[in-house]
C-alpha cells in the first residue's frame, strides 16, 4: 500500500497497519526479567528530586509559557552554542513533552501526506508509525554489514526525499555513526536544498570505549536543514519525567513549536525547573554513570561472545545489544520461546526489514537481574532449532 493510497484510511488505521511495536510493553509477569525496555536502572539524581519538590513547594504549579520556560531555553541554547559550532538560540530551542513528542511535532510540522521519508534501519520503530501518522511514504534503508550507513543507498533516493531519519547512538544496536557517515550526510542536504535530517540523539551522551561521537550539530554548513532532537529521559535517567527538546532554525522551530503546543498545550513547570537542576550535572558524573553501562556491555559480550550462533556487532553506545541468531525460528517466534523461559527481550524485525533474525536486549538494569537474565537468554538459545 503507498502512502497516498494509504490516506484514505484514518491515522489510527494507518498507525496499525504499518506498526510493529508491541502493545504490552512495560508489561512482565512475576518472576519474569525484562530485558525489553529502554530506562536506566539508577532512579533520578536526589537534587534533580530535591529541586522539583522545591518548586511546588514554592507553588510552582502553575501553567508555564506555551513555548517552555525562557530559562530553560536559554541555558539549553547556550550549552549547544558551547558544545558545537552552531551558534543557537533560544527561539531555535523547542522544549517538547518527552523526545518521543518532539519527533512527532516535528514530522507533523515538516512532512505532507506523501513525502518519501529515508529510515536507516534498523532503527528505533517509533519513526515509522510517525510517518504513517503523517501519510508519509517509508523508503527503508539497510546499514552496512559492519553498522555504517549506505550513502550509495541514500544517495539514490535523495533527490525525490523530504526527510532522512537518524538514530545517534542507534535503538537497537548501539552502533554510533562516524564523522565520514555524518559528512556524507551533509553533503546529501547540500546538494538538496529542500532536503531535511531529523536527528534523534537521545543517547548522545552514552558513548563506550572513548569513542568520537559526532552530531549531527556539527553540520554547520547546513544547520538550516537539521533538525536536532534530544532528550533528559536517559543522560538524566528522568524516563518518566517526560522533558525532551528539539534544536531547529528559527523558520522550522516556529513550525515545531506550533504544532506541539497545539497537541500539548505548556509543559509541567515544576519539571522544568527541575530540568535546570539536571543540566548542571558535573561531566564526571556522566562519565562514571556511561563507565556503568559500559561494563554492562562487556557483560552482554561475554556472555554471547562464545555461544553458537550468535553474530554480535559490539554496541558503541546507547544500552542496548542487537545479536543475530542461527535459527529456522523468526524472531517474533524467538521473543515467545525467551518469554516461556523467563526472560523478555525486544523482535528484531521490529526495528526494520533487515532486523529479522535479530532480537533486541537491554542492558540498563542492574548487573545482578541483567546476569541472571543473560543467563536464561543463553541457556535458551541452546535449544532453538537449527
Amino acid at each position: 500500500m503507498t502512502a497516498l493510497s494509504s490516506l484514505k484510511l484514518g491515522a489510527p488505521e494507518r498507525i496499525a497497519a504499518s506498526s510493529r511495536r508491541p502493545a504490552t510493553l512495560g508489561a512482565a509477569a512475576p518472576g519474569t526479567i525484562s530485558l525489553a525496555m529502554g530506562e536506566p536502572d539508577a532512579g533520578t539524581p536526589t537534587a534533580v528530586v530535591d529541586a522539583a519538590v522545591r518548586s511546588l513547594v514554592k507553588g510552582r504549579t502553575r501553567y508555564s509559557p506555551m513555548t517552555g520556560a525562557p530559562e530553560l531555553r536559554e541555558v539549553l541554547a547556550r550549552k549547544i552554542s558551547a558544545g558545537h559550532p552552531r551558534p543557537t538560540t533560544a527561539r531555535e530551542v523547542v522544549l517538547t513533552h518527552g523526545g518521543s513528542a518532539g519527533l512527532a511535532a516535528a514530522m507533523l510540522a515538516l512532512v505532507q501526506p506523501g513525502d518519501r521519508v529515508l529510515i536507516p534501519e534498523p532503527t528505533y520503530s517509533l519513526y515509522a508509525d510517525h510517518a504513517a501518522m503523517v501519510g508519509a511514504d517509508v523508503v527503508w534503508i539497510a546499514a552496512r554489514t559492519d553498522g555504517s550507513l549506505d550513502l550509495d543507498a541514500l544517495q539514490h533516493e535523495a533527490a525525490t526525499a523530504r526527510l532522512i531519519i537518524l538514530c545517534n547512538p542507534g535503538n537497537p544496536t548501539g552502533r554510533i555513526y562516524s564523522a565520514a557517515d555524518l559528512a556524507g550526510v551533509g553533503a546529501l542536504l547540500g546538494e538538496h536544498p529542500d532536503l531535511l535530517l531529523l536527528s534523534d540523539e537521545a543517547y548522545g551522551s552514552i558513548v563506550f570505549d572513548q569513542l568520537p561521537f559526532a552530531s549531527a550539530l556539527d553540520l554547520s554548513d547546513v544547520s538550516s536543514q537539521v533538525v536536532y532532537c534530544s532528550t533528559l529521559s536517559k543522560t538524566y535517567a528522568m524516563t518518566g519525567w517526560r522533558l525532551g527538546y528539539v534544536v531547529a532554525s528559527g523558520p522550522l522551530a516556529d513550525k515545531i513549536n506550533l504544532i506541539h503546543r497545539t497537541i500539548n498545550g505548556p509543559l509541567n513547570t515544576f519539571v522544568q525547573d527541575a530540568a535546570l537542576t539536571a543540566l548542571e550535572t558535573p561531566e564526571e558524573d556522566l562519565r562514571v554513570l556511561t563507565a556503568s553501562y559500559q561494563d554492562r556491555r562487556d557483560l552482554v559480550l561475554e556472555a554471547l561472545g562464545g555461544v553458537a550462533g550468535v553474530e554480535i556487532l559490539a554496541p558503541q553506545g546507547a544500552f542496548y545489544a542487537f545479536p543475530r541468531i542461527s535459527t529456522s525460528l523468526s524472531s517474533d517466534e524467538m521473543v515467545a520461546r525467551f518469554a516461556a523461559a523467563g526472560v523478555l527481550v525486544r523482535s528484531g524485525s521490529e526495528f526494520g526489514p533487515s532486523g529479522e533474525g535479530h532480537v533486541r536486549l537491554s542492558f540498563a538494569t542492574d548487573i545482578a537481574t541483567l546476569k541472571e537474565g543473560l543467563d536464561r537468554f543463553v541457556a535458551t538459545i541452546v535449544d532453538f532449532p537449527r
